[in-house]
């Protein structure tokens, strides 16, 4: 997978220590460490870690909720280690599992194939996020469009191609977008209403 960088969470400091290693040995960077919930956040934010590995229990936030903002806000990928007993626990009450677990105590065996995918397939669902805000702004773009289309047909009794033309001409000879083009033609004609 290359170089990640990550961001260790876990109260517990011989925890972090061995994590540290294991990341360490297999060329990942640790580029912060926190025991609480609070200061793992603020570490993510100026940081940008590609990766966050924390402990379920931690002080200040536990760990699935800390897991749930990181993944709100779109911050990192997040590997929750948890006991057996715990484990159990957390799958029942998830209704959706947003990040990956890892049982501890963790080996280098058990975190490194799990670092891979939980980095692969965060990063495929952020693409995918991205191409669907882009489609979504590329309809929007297009109904204005439509809209502003309809309004030069009826105003100016030009056929659908020839608004279009026109749209299209304005938007090259402005520099601006075939989007602010039609905002511009639907506000004059919601003005002179």
């Amino acid at each position: 997978m290359g170089e990640a960088r990550v961001v260790i969470a876990d109260p517990d400091a011989q925890s972090r220590k061995a994590l540290k290693a294991i990341l360490n040995q297999a060329g990942h960077l640790v580029t912060g460490e926190a025991e609480d919930g609070l200061t793992a956040l603020k570490l993510i934010r100026t940081r940008q870690p590609d990766l966050v590995i924390l402990d379920a229990r931690m002080a200040v936030m536990d760990g699935s909720e800390f897991a749930y903002i990181v993944e709100e806000d779109g911050l990192a990928p997040i590997i929750l280690l948890t006991s057996g007993d715990q484990f159990a626990i957390q799958k029942e009450t998830d209704e959706q599992q947003l990040f990956a677990y890892a049982i501890k105590p963790v080996t280098e065996q058990s975190l490194l194939p799990v670092i891979d995918i939980v980095i692969k397939n965060y990063t495929r669902i952020r693409t995918l996020e991205q191409e669907v805000s882009r489609l979504k702004d590329v309809i929007a773009t297009r109904k204005l469009v439509e809209k502003a289309k309809g309004i030069l047909m009826d105003s100016y009794k030009l056929t659908e191609s020839e608004a279009f033309k026109r749209i299209q001409k304005q938007s090259m000879n402005k520099r601006v977008s075939m989007k602010s083009v039609a905002k511009a033609i639907i506000l004059a004609h919601e003005i002179n209403m």
